[in-house]
């Protein structure tokens, strides 16, 4: 076994147990995995790991045991061992109270076993919202090379004469049914259409998002981010990554050589360019944490000062999905109209630098309808702007690529619910004191909350505004909201109320300023009512984690706020 003593970092041998007698560990590893018909020839190989999140309780990944099949293939025909483990899967409507709280304990998941089983590179195979973020964390902090393979966005159906797909038409259809433009055989015949095929949503969400920052990080092979779920293209690049992961095996290519901080403000400029998902900033934060990199908010105005939109994909925009983003040319064109603003010697997951794939691309077929060029952009500046003010000292997002611009600079009554179930109970009641000019504040639904920080910032107007035709109102809270969802809302007010935000001192009859002109969000009370206010604020308020345990009670005690990605304080570099 003298053989098997001088490699024991690579392959299958890589960190061995320990049992007192090193070759009994290699004897003890051999053994077992005989057991399942692998030869000592192919146990001698490079071994790929393939983070596999199927799931049935995920039907974004529906598809994943045939991608699985793709790149195991790949893996073969470059000469390596394909390995795939189970870790947490994270679908977004099948789990309570929301899936961002177990974005950390599926990025710990991933870390851990990428780390203890013996292998030289991993796939990380994700698609549902925060599964990409949560293996991009893991594998940063994991430290072996590793590449993302996306499974892709649905493709979209019809309802009557509309075109529909998941999710920003499920929040249209919803709203019309509340304003009571449909009734409840409509409704329940729209929920049998806007989901018809294995992916992720088929707008611009957070699941394309990630994919398109996946990409943008250089951690996808090029052009793999928007090709739709039940595209032959997309079997095709299951193969090819597989193949890529042997190399990778080979090599040091790690994620912390890849995701750089001029590679962190190059997703930042992709994002913004893309109107992308508020969630984005989040993710794109936590990921950026994992190796020492900040997101800073002040710097992302910066950047999104001198970022167009260029991506006019539902929610920005009423026509095109993502089969049609794909189509027009992908997030290829979309770097090639940014090439001037980008950081260009980054490497990406290929070896080569951004700079090397984009000469190769250049004179790319794009459609103009769906990606616009940077000289005649949908907007000049980026679709997300943070604002700061004695509301929001720490920051909070607006996506104002999907808001209504006439609301952009607003001082108006605030009408306050105090967390989601005051809101439930109070919103549509007959006799709720609001008017359209009011905004609506949402408190204690930030990541120390009960709540823990759900996609409920998107507040619903009320009944009686809905049906008066309002289609839009200033709507503000700590929480996060889908990026398949649309308005003039202010999301992750930082810090939150649950620890003693500003927000937590706001009360119904108010006065807030809005200004996304000055990137201000201010409460127009002066300060000795607001020192009376914290002074009656209880010490145990929503977020304590008192009587919890578990998992629990370990995000409750542990996770930040928003600006540091939402992450656990003791994950971060």
């Amino acid at each position: 076994m003298a053989d098997d003593k001088s490699t024991p970092e690579r392959g299958f041998l890589r960190g061995l147990q320990s049992y007192g007698d090193r070759d009994f560990s290699v004897y003890m590893r051999r053994a077992f995995a005989k057991s399942m018909g692998y030869s000592a020839e192919e146990l001698a190989r490079p071994v790929v790991g393939i983070a596999y999140t199927h799931s049935r309780f995920n039907p974004c990944h529906r598809h994943f045991p045939e991608l699985l099949e793709a790149v195991k293939r790949g893996v073969a025909a470059a000469g390596g061992l394909a390995l795939e483990f189970p870790t947490v899967s994270l679908h977004e409507s099948t789990l309570a109270p929301n899936s961002m709280k177990f974005r950390n304990l599926m990025a710990m998941d991933t870390e851990e076993m990428i780390r203890a089983q013996p292998m030289d590179a991993v796939v990380l195979m994700g698609g549902c919202d925060k599964t990409v973020p949560a293996q991009l964390m893991g594998a940063a902090s994991a430290g072996k090379p590793a590449i993302c393979l996306i499974g892709g966005p649905q493709m979209t159906s019809r309802y009557k004469d509309d075109r529909v797909g998941a999710c920003t038409d499920c929040r249209k259809f919803w709203t019309q049914f509340r304003a009571g433009k449909l009734d409840k055989g409509e409704i329940e015949a729209v929920e049998s259409r806007l989901v018809t095929t294995a992916g992720t949503c088929a707008v611009m969400g957070t699941a394309s998002t990630m994919a398109a920052i996946a990409e943008a990080l250089g951690m996808t092979l090029p052009g793999t981010a928007a090709i739709p779920a039940v595209h032959a293209d997309r079997l095709r690049a299951a193969e090819a990554t597989g193949a890529r992961a042997v190399a990778l095996a080979r090599s040091d290519l790690t994620p912390d050589r890849i995701i750089t901080a001029g590679a962190i403000e190059n997703a930042a400029r992709v994002l913004l360019a893309l109107g992308g998902s508020t969630n984005g900033v989040i993710h794109l934060a936590a990921i950026a944490g994992r190796l020492g990199l900040a997101l800073d908010l002040r710097r992302f105005n910066e950047l999104s000062d001198t970022t167009p939109v260029l991506a006019a994909v539902k929610p920005v925009g009423n026509e095109f999905y993502m089969e049609d983003f794909f189509a027009a040319g992908g997030i290829g064109a979309v770097l090639r109209e940014l090439e001037p603003l980008l950081h260009l010697d980054v490497l990406t997951v290929t070896g080569e630098t951004l700079r090397q794939r984009l000469a190769a691309e250049e004179g790319a077929y794009v459609d103009r309808r769906v990606i616009r060029s940077a000289s005649q952009p949908l907007e000049k500046q980026g679709g997300l702007v943070a604002l700061f003010g004695s509301l929001a000292p720490d920051g909070a997002i607006l996506k104002r690529s999907a808001a209504t611009p006439e609301l952009f600079e607003r001082t108006g009554r605030a009408v306050v619910f105090a967390s989601l179930e005051d809101m439930a109970a109070r919103v549509d009641a007959p006799d709720l004191d609001v008017t359209p000019d009011d905004i609506l504040v949402l408190q204690n639904a930030g990541p120390r909350s009960d709540a823990a920080m759900p996609e409920a910032g998107f507040l619903p107007i009320p009944r009686k505004l809905l049906e008066a035709g309002v289609k839009d109102m200033v709507r503000i809270s700590d929480a996060r909201m889908s990026g398949t969802a649309y308005g003039t809302i202010v999301l992750h007010v930082a810090p939150e109320a649950a620890v003693g935000g500003p927000l937590a001192l706001v009360r119904t009859g108010d006065r807030l300023r809005l200004s996304v002109r000055e990137r201000r969000l201010d409460l127009l009370v002066d300060d000795a009512e607001l020192a009376r206010r914290r002074a009656g604020l209880t010490s145990a308020r929503p977020g304590s984690s008192g009587g919890a345990r578990g998992y629990d009670r370990l995000f409750r005690e542990h996770v930040l706020q928003a600006p540091q990605g939402c992450d656990f304080d003791f994950l971060r570099r």
